[in-house]
């Protein structure tokens, strides 16, 4: 079978890409890129909040695959919304990479320490539990590639910005000015690979099963039924982590209003379900919700729309 895969042009996108390409190649598989430009990056002057909550890196990617043409797409799975298109199917994920936030600097962190500085994101989640840490701090929008925001950064007077580790890691760009954020819960799925087909695509659908890494899989699933059973789309103040090892996962999950003042914080560890991983996710995010997560969303929906 000779793949056609979708892909985002962006150097992380291609890294991705090119290595799904590459595990196919050692299944036998022939397979080429097919790069394809989503609204996510044709437009960075909106903030991700004002262009739709869900789907701004993946309907460009997802009409292809209806079209016929192309047969997977690679995503950050980060970046796909919790409920696919009916008819597209998330049929592998690749081991997990680095999955924490880190602030990149310029070489002085005393800022951490004091009421001043300004900070750049793009991202609510990552500008919410910043916000809760450090209240007095000025936090600025930040849209582009991995490559494009690492200027900007140079180009400003800011004492940072934050990125996702994985992303600055594989393509070698992660500079020694950084600090990791492991108390930042990250995004649900960060550092996760996904790579998504048309349902019916039984040669596509075969070829994907070799590739996936069940327990990143298991992990996903987790996040991202966390994310869905809370009614967040992937911009909102929403964090997850799942690490599963063996029969056993450890949770941990936030939800904050987007100017970090209320925040909902929930640990959690279980049995990993054989038949339906999704099952942890739903019962925590309903926990949550018990426990005044109905008016946090409420909240975040309100001032979402103000902004």
């Amino acid at each position: 079978m000779n793949f056609r895969i979708g892909t985002r042009s962006s150097e992380l996108a291609l890294w991705q890409a090119h290595t799904v390409q590459n595990l196919l190649h050692e299944h036998t598989h022939s397979a080429k890129l097919v790069h394809i430009q989503s609204s996510g990056d044709t437009n960075l002057k909106d903030p991700l909040h004002r262009m739709g909550i869900t789907g701004i890196f993946t309907k460009a990617l997802d009409d292809a695959l209806f079209a016929e043409e192309i047969d997977l797409a690679v995503h950050s799975l980060k970046d796909v919304p919790t409920q696919l298109p009916t008819g597209l199917v998330l049929a592998a994920v690749l081991p997990r990479g680095l999955v924490h936030d880190v602030l990149v600097h310029k070489g002085d962190t005393a800022f951490l320490e004091e009421n001043t500085a300004v900070i750049a994101t793009g991202s609510l989640r990552r500008r919410a539990q910043w916000r809760h840490r450090y209240p007095a701090h000025e936090l600025t929008g930040l849209r582009g590639n991995v490559n494009t925001r690492l200027q900007k950064l140079a180009d400003n007077p800011w004492q940072g910005a934050i990125f996702a580790q994985a992303g600055l890691a594989r393509i070698e760009k992660l500079p020694a000015e950084h600090v990791v954020l492991d108390w930042m819960i990250p995004a649900p799925s960060q550092g996760i690979v996904g790579i998504v087909c048309r349902e019916g695509d039984a040669e596509a659908i075969e070829a994907l099963a070799a590739l996936n890494h069940s327990p990143t899989m298991a992990a996903a699933q987790i996040e991202r039924t966390f994310l869905r059973t809370l009614e967040g789309g992937c911009t909102a103040p929403i964090g997850a982590h799942a690490v599963v090892e063996g029969d056993r996962v450890n949770f941990r999950g936030v939800l904050l209003t987007p100017d970090g003042q209320q925040r909902l914080y929930l640990e959690r560890e279980g049995n990993l379900p054989s038949a339906a991983p999704v099952n942890l996710g739903r019962k925590w995010a309903e926990e949550a919700l018990s426990r005044g997560g109905k008016e946090i969303m409420e909240a975040i929906r309100n001032e979402i729309s103000a902004l």
